[in-house]
């Protein structure tokens, strides 16, 4: 049986709101946890709008995933978690330009509320290590 690894958050990454930390690890399978588009160096949003914070949560996803022997294309999972669908396109901008080619699988889900005040989206995902 796969060991399980918790990982603590990276310091250039936003750290959980709550009890729980963003990466788990089994084998080669990779967990990250719901991810707002906070920018860590100050702590607040990365912006107003869906784009800013998509961009920002796939950049933050891209830290936590190199810091466990992984990358953005070894996604293999989505989850989006939208306060309001008129922002599926500018989420989807955001993505586009953070994923490039790789299309992994995913879900949008439309959420009524999110736990911090502002915040337009999460994403959480599972992916794969690079080896």
């Amino acid at each position: 049986m796969s060991s399980k690894v918790i990982t603590s958050t990276p310091a250039n990454t936003p750290h959980p709101i709550g009890p729980y930390n963003h990466i788990a690890k089994v084998g080669q399978f990779i967990s990250i946890g719901g991810t707002a588009g906070v920018n860590p160096a100050t702590g607040k949003l990365a912006g107003p709008d869906a784009y800013s914070q998509t961009k920002q949560i796939l950049e933050s996803f891209k830290v936590m995933l190199e810091s466990v022997g992984s990358d953005l294309n070894q996604i293999i999972h989505v989850n989006v978690f939208l306060k309001d669908m008129k922002d599926f396109g500018s989420m989807n901008r955001g993505y586009i330009e953070k994923m490039g080619e790789h299309r992994p699988a995913r879900t949008v889900i439309g959420v009524n509320e999110l736990p911090k005040p502002d915040v337009l989206l999460t994403m959480n995902l599972t992916a794969v290590t690079g080896t």
